[in-house]
């Protein structure tokens, strides 16, 4: 049966490694781990998007970098 809650197979596909696992791991906050989420499915969920899911997280790294920019 394809998981599509718990274990989705399109976050493990290539590596055997669920991106929540990495996360956890870095101890990566809501911004970057996202980006992290987007990098690892690109054109993995939905290949037709892959470069929408790049730009995801293009987005939230360049979110990410104007906070810390604004806080120093």
């Amino acid at each position: 049966m394809n998981e599509k809650v718990n274990h989705p197979e399109h976050y493990l596909k290539d590596s055997g490694h669920e991106v929540i696992d990495v996360i956890s791991a870095w101890k990566l906050d809501f911004t970057l781990g996202n980006a992290i989420k987007y990098i690892a499915r690109a054109g993995k969920k939905h290949p037709e998007k892959t470069v929408e899911d790049l730009k995801k997280a293009i987005w939230y790294i360049s979110y990410y970098i104007n906070e810390f920019e604004d806080d120093t």
